[in-house]
């Protein structure tokens, strides 16, 4: 019962939270894509990232330590694979249900094939650019962050430094990037906490923001405890748990934002915000654990670095090939899967 009320409530203030979210933007004056990448991607990632924190700092042993460090491989691993998976499936229901195909591009033929008409699904070609370029940057790093798991010298401790510097320059770069965009408005739906202020005001944004954010913690750290609580009761043990159930239930937030996006027709936030999250999961929590753990990968840490990696080469050669649609977007969700079968001889 705990855990299913913890998936309501880590939705419904997933669902006041971006509400809250397009709002700050509006008043921050950030760009659409940046709403999602920075701020909501910031907001979501915040309970991951607290986990890791006390995780490495408190931890009295070097297994409770490394608590932190699986999180902070889980973390890149669950939003590259589910969280993307999700957001294609979510659309394909949308389109089965509305059975309405999305308009040409201006100047386009009136004769589109499906596929076009699909890839049009996910945004326009400038969007799926941007979207590749956070692809782009999350790949060397992460490659970077798994490699490090590998090796060990005595100032690695430092290079956790370099990627909290990587993550100021993307954020650097996304806030810059809003700058140059179109210019193209967002409807923004009225604030829940004032549902009949045309402009509502800016401490009732910030009020709705941090409340939400509250919920959305506790619901999540809960929510994690009572999957580690079932996972023996089904017959997983605690390393399948941690392992397998517990990444899903700590990007919850970002799959839940994803959906409520998708289902009012903002691809593109849906999509910025896992990008965005991918990004701060693939540095401030990487910088933690090299900063106060030894940092070092056991099988099943190398196995899940190996399948976001492929779920990220997977997304960006379809990207590049203009071919990605909401059906091979869910598709990246069978690398999770991969992951699980692999894991049974290595646990084994």
């Amino acid at each position: 019962m705990l855990l299913i009320v913890c998936a309501v409530a880590i939705y419904l203030s997933c669902e006041w939270f971006v509400n809250a979210v397009e709002w700050l933007g509006e008043r921050l004056n950030v760009g659409k894509m940046a709403v999602g990448t920075i701020l909501a991607a910031f907001g979501t990632a915040l309970p991951e990232s607290v986990v890791t924190l006390v995780a490495v700092t408190t931890g009295g042993t070097e297994e409770a330590k490394n608590i932190g460090v699986g999180a902070a491989m889980g973390g890149p691993l669950a939003l590259a694979t589910v969280a993307y998976g999700v957001t294609g499936a979510m659309l394909l229901l949308k389109r089965r249900k509305e059975h309405v195909r999305v308009p040409a591009l201006a100047g386009m033929p009136s004769s589109v094939p499906d596929e076009d008409v699909d890839t049009l699904a996910l945004g326009s070609e400038k969007d799926m650019k941007r979207l590749a370029k956070d692809q782009k940057w999350f790949l060397p790093i992460f490659v970077v962050k798994v490699a490090l798991g590998l090796v060990a010298f005595a100032f690695k401790p430092v290079l956790g430094l370099l990627f909290f510097a990587a993550y100021a320059v993307y954020f650097w770069r996304e806030i810059r990037g809003g700058q140059d965009e179109d210019g193209e408005e967002v409807e923004l739906e009225p604030l829940k906490f004032q549902p009949k202020a045309a402009s509502p005001a800016t401490w009732a944004v910030i009020a709705q923001t941090l409340l939400t954010l509250v919920v959305i913690f506790f619901a999540s750290q809960l929510f994690v405890k009572q999957l580690d609580a079932i996972g023996p009761m089904i017959g997983l043990s605690a390393s399948v748990t941690a392992l397998l159930l517990s990444p899903i239930a700590t990007e919850l937030p970002e799959i839940m934002n994803a959906v409520i996006w998708v289902r009012q027709g903002k691809t593109q936030l849906a999509l910025a915000n896992i990008s965005g999250a991918m990004m701060i999961q693939a540095t401030v929590p990487s910088g933690l654990g090299l900063l106060f753990t030894k940092w070092h990968f056991d099988g099943a840490l190398l196995w899940s670095g190996l399948i976001t990696m492929a779920a990220i080469v997977y997304l960006l050669l379809t990207m590049r090939a203009h071919k990605l649609t909401p059906a091979r977007l869910a598709v990246a969700a069978g690398f999770y899967v991969l992951f699980a079968l692999g894991l049974i001889p290595i646990l084994s």
